[in-house]
């Protein structure tokens, strides 16, 4: 997996007022949602998931599968939407997802996902919006 690097530099933005108290922890102080606690975990609708935070399409409802794992899964990713980097968090080794946008956390990526691509975007429901497919 190819890691990519944060480019641009995060929006000047008071995410304090932007966000709700759960979005800003997650999204800026890299928490982790309850599982199963997530509003668009068993979304089913046709549409494209967003950044909570600032609107970037992330990932399309036809990627979107039922992991069992309690968080919003997506087996691939709008190309060049979210930057890949290295997680060591809490004693793992893992791959923490990115809006590249705005630098938000999203969540992480695994590697046992359904085929073709074998990933599991593993998605903090808070840090997405859902527009519905019209």
């Amino acid at each position: 997996m190819k890691e990519s690097k944060l480019k641009a530099k995060p929006e000047q933005t008071d995410w304090k007022k932007k966000l709700t108290p759960e979005q800003y922890h997650i999204l800026r102080e890299k928490g982790t949602e309850k599982p199963f606690s997530g509003k668009l975990l068993y979304n089913i609708e046709n549409g494209t998931y967003v950044c909570a935070a600032c609107g970037t399409e992330l990932f399309s409802s036809e990627t979107k599968f039922d992991a069992g794992c309690g968080w919003p899964s997506f087996s691939d990713v709008i190309k060049d939407r979210v930057v890949l980097q290295e997680d060591h968090s809490f004693g793992m080794k893992r791959t923490e997802v990115i809006c590249k946008k705005c630098g938000g956390h999203l969540g992480h990526l695994f590697d046992d996902g359904p085929q073709p691509t074998g990933l599991r975007y593993c998605i903090n429901s808070v840090s997405l919006g859902f527009k519905k497919k019209r």
